[in-house]
């Protein structure tokens, strides 16, 4: 498999430098092969690619692209958490994802397919994963979407 940030340059995208956390929390765990992400945001060069709701100030595209950005800032994580390099991702195992909407909005999953196509793309089939998708009424930061994510480690 091509490493995961060629497989991204080739894609025109290029990961951020992984956030720090803003409270009591870490960026990420790992316990013996298995990674955990925090939530991440769509902050792109420190500013929120999308704020507000889908369905009313937020195009359901605007928070596709948000998702992305979320998964760039993932995939930046899982970068720091594998030492650096992240052809030592095994597979990406799944993605809980938040998407601030109204009521009436029930394209969750098409606005989370932003990161889910985004880990097919870095890691391929090993991209592949389980996930959720649901809506809320307000995510922090005013943000659109938040996901977190579960990967593993080669052995």
């Amino acid at each position: 498999m091509t490493n995961p940030e060629t497989r991204l340059k080739e894609a025109g995208l290029s990961l951020p430098e992984a956030a720090a956390p803003a409270a009591n929390y870490v960026p990420y765990v790992v316990h013996g092969a298995i990674i955990t992400v925090s939530g991440q945001l769509p902050l792109r060069d420190g500013k929120m690619v999308a704020t507000g709701r889908v369905g009313d100030d937020v195009s359901p595209e605007m928070a596709a692209e948000a998702a992305q950005a979320c998964g760039l800032n993932i995939i930046a994580q899982l970068k720091a958490a594998a030492g650096g390099d992240l052809s030592r991702i095994d597979q990406i195992l799944r993605l809980e994802a938040f998407v601030a909407s109204t009521d009436d909005f029930t394209g969750q999953p098409a606005v989370v397919n932003g990161a889910s196509d985004l880990m097919v793309t870095a890691f391929g089939e090993a991209g592949k994963h389980a996930r959720f998708a649901v809506g809320t009424n307000v995510l922090p930061l005013n943000a659109a979407v938040e996901i977190a994510a579960t990967a593993a480690l080669k052995s």
